[in-house]
C-alpha cells in the first residue's frame, strides 16, 4: 500500500509543479543567504583569528559556504525539472534521473540538518578556544617590538573598545600579567625595582588595565591605574565605581556575539532544510503522478501520486533484503572464482 496516496488531475498537477518551481526559487535565494552568512562568519572569525587557540574554528563557516552553494545548484536543477514537468514530452528525458536526484536530495537534507546542529553547538568549543586564545593574546600585549606579535596590542585594544569588555574573564586578569613593555619602564626607579623583585617570575605587575578598558559613559575621567587603591583617588571606591571601566570579560562578550550569530544562521539553515524536504516531497508527487497516468497519451487524464510506493516498514524491509541479496551475490561470485582457480590448478 502506497504511503500518502493522492489523486491528481491535470489542474492539480500543473498547480503543484508551478508551486514547486516558485519554492525552488525561494530555496535558491535561501542558499545564497546561507552562503553569504557563511562568508560573513568566516571573515569575522579571521578578523580575530589571533585570539583563537586553534585553526579548526573555520570548519563551520566553510561548511556553510559549501552547503549554500550546493543548495543553489540542487534547487536550480529541481526547478528545471518542475518547469519541464508542465510538458509531458519534455519531462520524459528526466525519468531516469529523478530517482537518483531524490536520493541526493535526501542525503543533502541530512547534511543540512547536521550543519544546523553544528551552528547551535558551536558556542561550546568557542568558549574553550577563546579562553586559551585570549589568555595567550594578553601575554603578548606588551610585545610590540616582536615580529608576529607587534599587532596584538592593537587587536586587543580594538576588541575591548568594540565589545565593551576588559580582560579574559574580567578586568582583574590584567593584574596577573605584565602588559607594559620593559622598554617603557624606568629600571632606576625604586618602585619599578620593588615590583619586579616582589614577583617570583620577575614581572612588573600592577593593579591597572589598558586604556581600552575605559568606559566612555563614566561621569569621571577614566581611572585605569591603581584601580583597587581607593586612597589614590578622590571620592573613589572601586567596588561601586563600575562605570569607570568595563567589568564584563571579553570571552563572555565574544561568545555572546558569535553565539547569537550562529543561532541566527542555525535557524536559517533549519528553514532551508524544511524547504528542501518540502520540495523533495512535492517533486516525488509530481514524478509518481506523471508515471501513473490512466492514459499516458492523454496528459489530461487522472493519476495517483505518493511519497513511497509501500509503507515505511515495507520499504525499509525491501532495502535490507536488497542489501543482503547483494552480499550473498558477492559471496557466490567469490566462491565461483575460487572454484575456477582450483580447477585450473
Amino acid at each position: 500500500m502506497a504511503l500518502w496516496k493522492v489523486k491528481f488531475d491535470l489542474k492539480k498537477r500543473v498547480k503543484l509543479a508551478q508551486m514547486l518551481w516558485l519554492m525552488y526559487w525561494v530555496s535558491i535565494m535561501a542558499g545564497v543567504l546561507v552562503f553569504s552568512m557563511g562568508l560573513f562568519l568566516k571573515i569575522e572569525l579571521r578578523k580575530r583569528s589571533e585570539l583563537m587557540d586553534n585553526k579548526e574554528s573555520h570548519f563551520v563557516p566553510n561548511l556553510l559556504i559549501g552547503v549554500g552553494l550546493l543548495a543553489c545548484g540542487i534547487s536550480a536543477f529541481g526547478g528545471k525539472i518542475c518547469y519541464d514537468s508542465l510538458d509531458s514530452s519534455k519531462f520524459m528525458k528526466w525519468k531516469t534521473i529523478i530517482n537518483p536526484y531524490l536520493i541526493l536530495c535526501l542525503l543533502f537534507n541530512v547534511i543540512l540538518f547536521f550543519t544546523a546542529l553544528l551552528c547551535f553547538t558551536m558556542r561550546i568549543p568557542l568558549q574553550f578556544t577563546l579562553a586559551e586564545g585570549l589568555k595567550n593574546g594578553m601575554k603578548y600585549y606588551k610585545d610590540t617590538d616582536v615580529p608576529g606579535r607587534c599587532y596584538m596590542k592593537r587587536t586587543l585594544d580594538l576588541m575591548q573598545m568594540e565589545f565593551r569588555c576588559c580582560g579574559n574573564n574580567n578586568y582583574k586578569d590584567w593584574f596577573e600579567i605584565q602588559w607594559i613593555s620593559n622598554r617603557y619602564l624606568d629600571f632606576s626607579s625604586k618602585e619599578v625595582k620593588d615590583r619586579i623583585s616582589s614577583n617570583v617570575d620577575g614581572q612588573y605587575l600592577l593593579d591597572g588595565v589598558p586604556f581600552s578598558c575605559c568606559n566612555p559613559s563614566s561621569p569621571r575621567p577614566c581611572i585605569h591605574y591603581q584601580v583597587t587603591n581607593n586612597s589614590a583617588h578622590y571620592s573613589y571606591d572601586h567596588h561601586t565605581e563600575e562605570l569607570n571601566i568595563w567589568t564584563r570579560g571579553c570571552r563572555e562578550a565574544l561568545v555572546f556575539y558569535y553565539g547569537g550569530l550562529m543561532n541566527t544562521i542555525g535557524v536559517l539553515v533549519l528553514f532551508v532544510t524544511i524547504l528542501e524536504v518540502a520540495v523533495m516531497v512535492g517533486l516525488q508527487y509530481v514524478n509518481t503522478s506523471l508515471s501513473t497516468l490512466v492514459n499516458p497519451e492523454d496528459p489530461e487524464s487522472e493519476s495517483e501520486g505518493w511519497i513511497l510506493e509501500k509503507t515505511v516498514k515495507e520499504t525499509f524491509t525491501d532495502i535490507i533484503v536488497k542489501i543482503k541479496t547483494m552480499g550473498k551475490g558477492n559471496q557466490v561470485e567469490e566462491g565461483v572464482e575460487v572454484q575456477a582457480v582450483s580447477t585450473v590448478s
